[in-house]
């Protein structure tokens, strides 16, 4: 399993994830890509699982078509102390997610 963390959740989150083969946008040079490049590129690259805090991704693209799982975080906020209690339900998440699926972990 290769997941990306995306650009807008912040990237000291990977440190939660050390057991985990998980990259950066900007580790891989994608900053500042659109989602349907970044889906596109994900899936040329072998990453199966997006973890984002964006919202509105589901309905901006189609994500069964892209072939990627993504796994978003709902906090009070995107910044680290808001989204490390969510870790533990990620990981229950991770083992069970398939391709195309958006599963939103944390407060809706």
């Amino acid at each position: 399993m290769l997941i990306l963390l995306d650009e807008c959740a912040p990237r000291p989150l990977k440190r939660e994830f050390a057991d985990y083969e998980i990259r950066t946008v900007v580790e891989m040079g994608w900053s500042g890509k659109k989602n349907g490049e970044l889906l596109r590129l994900m899936s040329q690259e072998g990453f199966t699982v997006l973890l984002t805090t964006d919202q509105n991704l589901r309905y901006q693209q189609n994500l069964q078509q892209a072939g990627v799982a993504v796994i978003v975080l709902v906090a009070s906020s995107n910044r680290l102390p808001d989204l490390v209690p969510l870790i533990p339900d990620v990981r229950n998440v991770l083992n069970k997610i398939a391709p195309g699926e958006v599963i939103e972990v944390g407060n809706s």
